[in-house]
């Protein structure tokens, strides 16, 4: 069950290789995300100390959850991942010049989880193509549905 997505990345990125992370969140963090005060629009994955962090997600707090902790509603969250696996998706950010971005937050039997992808960023043609490939898909359910109803 998804809790956000992120459009812009599908739109700003091909996405090659996608992942499922776990993250490490405090108590208040996790409230205000079933709640749904949280925004990935603008964040991204950055590799620091062998492990990856995300960073710039926006997670408002909750005035009745966080009374006793001054909550920085932007910090680092980390990314729970197998060595293997940090490893080689380091190993592409850094050869193939690819760039790790959030996708979308999820439940995962009970736990919050990301979606994270390994990306390619899109050149302007690129997204007038894709939006031209929308468009004409959207136009095509729409021939579909009236072909349907005149039958």
């Amino acid at each position: 069950m998804s809790i956000i997505s992120n459009k812009k990345a599908f739109h700003d990125y091909f996405i090659e290789e996608q992942l499922e992370a776990g993250l490490v969140l405090e108590g208040w963090e996790v409230k205000a995300i079933r709640a749904g005060r949280v925004q990935i629009k603008e964040s991204y994955v950055y590799y620091r100390d062998g492990a990856f962090y995300l960073i710039g997600c926006h997670i408002t707090p909750l005035p009745e959850a966080s009374t006793h902790v001054k909550p920085d509603v932007t910090r680092s969250r980390k990314l729970l991942m197998k060595q293997g696996e940090i490893e080689k998706w380091f190993g592409k950010v850094e050869r193939a010049g690819l760039t790790v971005v959030p996708l979308n937050l999820h439940y995962s039997r009970g736990r919050i989880k990301a979606d994270i992808g390994l990306a390619k960023g899109k050149k302007l043609h690129d997204k007038r193509e894709s939006e031209k490939d929308k468009d004409w898909q959207r136009e095509k359910q729409r021939i579909m549905k009236h072909s349907n109803n005149d039958s």
